[in-house]
């Protein structure tokens, strides 16, 4: 049965679940019938910490924020979109069809929420319930999908969705996480001086600011490593990561284009200092390590900030694979991890991390767009022009021969 095109707007319930500004929360659905899979999926945004910061999330990202004046339908984007050619649909290529059962959910929807939503966690339960409860078909999977800063609440809210399904009576529902640039860490960043604006605040400074306000549930597991004091830590997916019991896929950027603006770090026609090219470097390395004891995880070497929104989002790999092979892969190696014999990780891989230490090392990235002359550059020229000395330290770390060349004769 064909899936609709768009998905439909509804609201919770009950009038006490509401979004940051008093209006009622509410979410997109598309139903299809035959599937599975329940795709709930977050959406990003960042956060605010105080009343300034958010009164300027407010005026200028208002959607994540309240509910007033939505679209009756929209249509689904990437992972959510009902076209074939962006949801792993088609029926030739193995590694594309393998994967159609984790992108067609039986019902997708997109909760107007970020991580660091007042709100947010108080309305997940709700709307579980609203969807997933009483009058609803039970599912075999209960996948969470969130980009971005939304990634921080998903993971908060995952083992929270477990307990509330065993008390709905879907205990038998197996409950999985997908989580796109959710992954920021707490490295000592180039700033020389504290910035109020919550859009350009670093991740730790942001976390630690707004704790108080958003009053959040954290996760007890993950309290109990850190000191009182510390405790903001359980905001970073690299750190609460070990203590959930559910499975979770990250998808991650290695040069995580927000990250690094939040940094005030801007790839493109500008020059790096010495200390921003080092944070560069070193951001590379240590995500890519923060990774390793994940155990599904895709992440390839490219500057970009979010992966499964975007239309092309099958075009990427990580050592010949895709995303969709990879997920295809994860979902096997679940469903046979009480069978005999398990999915052998070589053959179906699902813990692939780019090992280059440069940007745009990986030939599927997307082109660097220069926002400050307003059309895409070469990034090996941009590389050059920004650390002249790229070209003698290119064969000490890796750089490709060919951009090599590219810098030494400058063309």
């Amino acid at each position: 049965q064909k899936a609709p095109e768009d998905m439909k707007l509804f609201f919770l319930k009950n009038p006490l679940d509401t979004c940051n500004d008093g209006t009622r929360a509410g979410y997109y659905l598309r139903e299809h019938e035959g599937s599975k899979i329940f795709l709930l999926a977050f959406s990003g945004g960042w956060c605010c910490y105080s009343k300034e910061t958010c009164d300027t999330r407010y005026k200028n990202i208002w959607r994540l924020m309240s509910s007033s004046g939505p679209e009756a339908e929209r249509a689904g984007w990437g992972q959510l979109a009902s076209s074939a050619t962006q949801t792993a649909q088609h029926p030739s290529p193995p590694a594309l069809r393998a994967s159609q059962s984790m992108q067609r959910g039986a019902l997708e929807c997109a909760l107007w929420r970020s991580s660091c939503n007042f709100k947010g966690s108080g309305t997940t339960a709700p709307l579980c319930i609203s969807i997933g409860g009483p009058g609803h078909s039970l599912k075999e999977v209960f996948l969470l999908t969130s980009i971005s800063a939304g990634g921080t609440g998903m993971l908060l809210d995952l083992e929270r969705v477990v307990t509330l399904l065993e008390m709905l009576g879907a205990e038998a529902v197996q409950v999985r996480g997908l989580v796109d640039l959710g992954w920021f860490l707490d490295l000592k960043h180039p700033r020389q001086s504290d910035c109020s604006d919550a859009a350009s605040s670093a991740p730790a400074d942001a976390i630690k600011k707004g704790l108080r306000m958003w009053k959040r549930i954290l996760l007890e597991k993950c309290k109990l490593k850190f000191k009182r004091v510390d405790e903001w830590q359980c905001f970073l997916g690299y750190r609460l990561y070990s203590s959930l019991k559910s499975p979770v896929f990250v998808v991650q950027w290695v040069f995580d284009k927000e990250q690094l603006r939040l940094e005030n770090i801007h790839l493109g026609s500008q020059s790096l200092t010495e200390i921003q090219w080092n944070y560069l470097k070193n951001l590379g390395r240590e995500l890519s390590n923060s990774q390793c004891a994940v155990s599904a995880v895709f992440a390839p070497a490219c500057l970009s900030h979010m992966l499964i929104t975007k239309s092309y989002w099958l075009e990427f790999q990580v050592k010949g694979i895709s995303l969709a092979r990879a997920l295809q892969c994860w979902e096997k190696s679940l469903q046979s991890s009480n069978k005999a014999p398990k999915i052998c990780m070589r053959s179906c891989p699902f813990h692939l991390i780019d090992n280059c230490p440069w940007p745009y090392c990986n030939p599927t990235c997307s082109a660097l767009h220069d926002h400050g002359i307003g059309h895409e550059v070469n990034f090996q020229l941009a590389l050059f022009r920004m650390r002249p000395d790229v070209h003698s330290q290119g064969k000490e770390h890796g750089l490709p021969t060919q951009v090599q060349r590219v810098t030494q004769s400058g063309v």
